[in-house]
């Protein structure tokens, strides 16, 4: 385990504690030219992409409420319902 010293956005430098991978990953990182850095990070954002990130399980959790309530089961009589809007669109005839 190593403890880095890493600067934030707001100029603070804050302690961080990583892995010799994660260490060794941000060497290379670092070595690796400005114009080079583009590609290098739309490979990450592709990596994050196919372990799922928060955004799309909260997504996933919000479309399977809907399916849930979707999916309530309404018994209707079809016949009464097909009087009844019938009736109030045309009046009743009295045909039996």
């Amino acid at each position: 385990m190593y403890i880095a010293y890493m600067q934030c956005s707001l100029g603070i430098r804050k302690a961080v504690k990583m892995t010799a991978l994660r260490k060794d990953a941000i060497d290379l990182l670092e070595r690796i030219p400005e114009d080079k850095l583009f590609f290098i990070v739309q490979i990450m954002q592709g990596i994050n992409g196919l372990y799922g990130e928060a955004e799309q399980t909260a997504r996933d959790k919000a479309f399977e409420k809907l399916e849930s309530l979707r999916r309530k089961d309404v018994h209707l009589n079809y016949d009464e319902e097909l009087k009844s809007y019938r009736e109030g669109k045309y009046g009743s005839a009295d045909i039996n």
